[in-house]
């Protein structure tokens, strides 16, 4: 790794001899924003790949994004394209047909001989080595606010070819307050949870609702694409086995979450296509899957990708949680949303989808209206469960009429 300055980077991305080049960023909220930049800046056209791209992504002619989830950088635009594709999938494309010239990665500063990628790894390894592979140029930003990470996010600095100083501070999610749906939304489902299960979950309002709850519960584990301060709390509260690493693929949370991660033994970061390994998942003891989603029809089917016909983020790992944990000894898939939209005189209990589902089949759908048990039952009894269950009371008058003309009843 040589550390250089700016001129020395667009002299080599010159000197590339790519026409259009394919460049993979670090996404998510680990974006190297300033080698971006200077991406940016010095080529004219080139495709860009990256997950859950954030405000302030480079959209211009000459540019196209290619995301398996799309992010509010490019969320809408009209150069955006979107390939559908279960998480796991995503180091086997690009080891196959979306191999990178240039991978962009945000890197600490040295410690004998490695660095660390930090808060994000995800799909970084298998863009590293097929870039290796075909003589591709890797370039890292040094940042010395990142928090210095375990497991997959170490790499020789002999992996990178040229490296630019710039530290900034990381993004933290904004401040939310838990509302009373939130807080009952989150005790039903802890209530589902066991002693030593191991969690996945997410970030939002609900997520972190069931997190505070399963306070409750002690000798858990963690295996999740993606932790946040919930994990650190519950780690500081003593309900996580100890034996047991905390594992993920990227993070993201406020300042002391950073500090709490930054040489932390005890959580271990690894690469996409193993956290998210459907039989990996499935090895983990009472494997308890926390995701939420847009909308749940009559057949129990999810759509947590699209809003009004249109793309919003992507399978992401969903798929891939819900199927392991279905398979894992005691686990449990569990679904987790309002019963009613906040912005809109609707319900997202819906009789049939009109956009693409993410997953299905889960063990539980639960609202704060109540938990509908659907594993193992009939289409009828899990339409019949989701409605007096887990639908809005404004709303179930109009399901069962759906239900009716649908056969489910």
């Amino acid at each position: 790794m040589r550390v250089v300055e700016a001129g020395q980077i667009r002299a080599r991305l010159r000197a590339l001899g790519v026409d259009v080049p394919r460049v993979v960023v670090g996404g998510n909220y680990s974006t190297p924003w300033a080698l971006l930049a200077l991406v940016d800046q010095e080529l004219p056209q080139y495709r860009l790949f990256a997950l859950n791209p954030q405000a302030g992504w480079p959209v211009r002619d000459g540019v196209v994004t290619m995301t398996p989830f799309v992010g509010p950088g490019v969320r809408g635009q009209s150069t955006l394209e979107y390939l559908p594709m279960r998480l796991s999938l995503v180091p086997r494309l690009l080891a196959t047909t979306h191999e990178p010239d240039i991978v962009l990665i945000q890197v600490t500063p040295p410690l004998d001989g490695r660095v660390s990628l930090g808060t994000e790894v995800n799909i970084l390894p298998a863009a590293l080595r097929a870039a290796q592979r075909r003589g591709g140029l890797v370039v890292a930003q040094i940042n010395s606010e990142l928090p210095y990470t375990f497991g997959d996010a170490e790499i020789d600095v002999d992996e990178i070819d040229l490296a630019l100083e710039a530290s900034a501070p990381l993004a933290s999610p904004p401040a939310r307050s838990l509302d009373d749906v939130h807080g009952v939304i989150g005790e039903r489902v802890a209530a589902l949870a066991q002693d030593g299960a191991t969690l996945q979950t997410g970030i939002g309002g609900v997520p972190d609702a069931v997190l505070v709850a399963l306070t409750s519960r002690r000798r858990m584990g963690v295996w999740s694409e993606m932790i946040s301060d919930g994990v650190m709390s519950l780690d500081r509260a003593g309900r996580l086995e100890v034996e047991r690493p905390i594992v993920t693929t990227f993070a993201f949370g406020s300042a002391s979450f950073y500090k709490w991660l930054d040489r932390n033994p005890r959580v271990v970061f690894r690469r996409t296509e193993l956290v998210n390994n459907p039989a990996r998942i499935a090895e983990q003891p009472l494997m308890f899957s926390i995701n939420t989603a847009i909308e749940v029809d009559l057949y129990a089917q999810a759509n947590a990708s699209y809003v009004r016909g249109r793309i919003y983020s992507g399978f992401g790992g969903q798929p891939d949680f819900v199927a392991g944990a279905l398979h894992s000894r005691g686990g449990q898939a569990v679904l987790a949303l309002r019963s009613w939209f906040d912005d809109g005189d609707r319900s997202t209990i819906v009789p049939h989808l009109t956009d693409p589902s993410c997953s299905f089949q889960h063990s539980a759908v639960v609202s704060e209206q109540g938990t509908a048990h659907i594993f193992g039952r009939s289409q009828r009894e899990q339409a019949s469960a989701l409605i007096q269950c887990a639908a809005h009371p404004r709303a179930r008058a109009a399901l069962e009429d759906a239900a009716w003309r649908l056969g489910l009843r």
